[in-house]
């Protein structure tokens, strides 16, 4: 050996870039999608191009004026772009797309150091401050029928809340339904969130704990629980958003917490707010909890309680 070369731990170099990740994610929701281009049509695609171009350029001006190595080729400002128009309506102005990819990436994701540096989910957090600033948010078509000036047709929540022409199981289940782009086919978004569980790039701890727990409590509370697991954007922001490396606990029992939180959070906005969705509120919340449950759930060092007792 001629060189001998010391550097910190891991030293397995046999790791999964985030490049490779990152296309995993999109990979897996391509059935989603193309269930909104099926039941949406065509505005589908020039909306999610423009949300995921305002992202990447955001990233790349964004790094440059910072004078920060570059990262748009690692493809997660293509993820967040793509999961913020999942998160749009169909009916959303391609302006209020670059404004949510601004929020994304500069205010929530850059200035907080960038990837694995910001505390909350960029697409999620855009989505709140859309909806939140902008009553458009809430203006959706009626599946299959392309007329986008058509926007008097409403969520299967808001559906379930009236009591007026609800949805069946098979509509929600494949996405014959009103809704964001990404709420509607609950069938791509399982398939989408089994194929990352099979590529190991998630673990379905935290999608297990979010969606069982607002199963059983909507059981409790009297509600429809396959109607209330099927409908809105649980199935989203259980398999994409909820397991976000950054901002979601590691350990498996960190994970099963944050599902468990964002499943009661989920029904009690669902249940008693004034909103009939819940899952973007929850993730957002429990974001902001993920330090503390890592500290409480995290594993305890092998040997340590044993020296501290030593030099006691």
């Amino acid at each position: 050996m001629d060189k001998l070369i010391v550097s910190p731990s891991p030293h397995d170099e046999n790791y999964t870039k985030t490049s490779a990740i990152m296309l995993n994610v999109i990979i897996a929701l391509l059935p989603a999608w193309g269930a909104a281009v099926y039941f949406f049509g065509m505005r589908v695609i020039p909306l999610t191009a423009v949300c995921i171009g305002s992202c990447v350029c955001f990233e790349y001006f964004c790094r440059s004026l910072m004078k920060r190595s570059n990262t748009i080729s690692d493809l997660s400002a293509v993820v967040t772009g793509l999961l913020l128009a999942m998160n749009l309506p169909v009916t959303a102005p391609y302006w209020m797309g670059v404004i949510g990819s601004f929020v994304a990436i500069v205010v929530v994701k850059q200035l907080f150091g960038g990837i694995g540096q910001n505390f909350a989910n960029p697409a999620i957090t855009a989505r709140i401050v859309l909806m939140v600033s902008f009553p458009s948010m809430s203006h959706w078509i009626k599946p299959l029928e392309y007329n986008y000036d058509a926007v008097s047709s409403a969520t299967p929540l808001v559906l379930a809340s009236s009591g007026d022409n609800v949805p069946s199981y098979l509509d929600l289940f494949i996405g014959k339904t009103g809704g964001c782009l990404g709420e509607v086919c609950a069938l791509g978004l399982l398939i989408g969130g089994l194929y990352l569980a099979f590529r190991k790039i998630i673990s379905l701890a935290a999608p297990i704990s979010f969606i069982g727990s607002v199963f059983l409590l909507s059981w409790l509370g009297g509600e429809d629980p396959v109607y209330q697991i099927l409908a809105g954007g649980l199935f989203l922001g259980a398999f994409f958003m909820a397991t976000d490396y950054a901002t979601t606990p590691i350990t498996t029992k960190g994970k099963i917490a944050f599902g468990l939180g964002c499943g009661i959070i989920t029904f009690v906005i669902r249940h008693f707010g004034t909103y009939p969705e819940g899952v973007s509120f929850s993730i957002l919340l429990m974001n902001v909890l993920t330090p503390y449950i890592e500290q409480l759930t995290r594993t305890k060092v092998l040997g340590a309680k044993e020296a501290a007792k030593n030099e006691g």
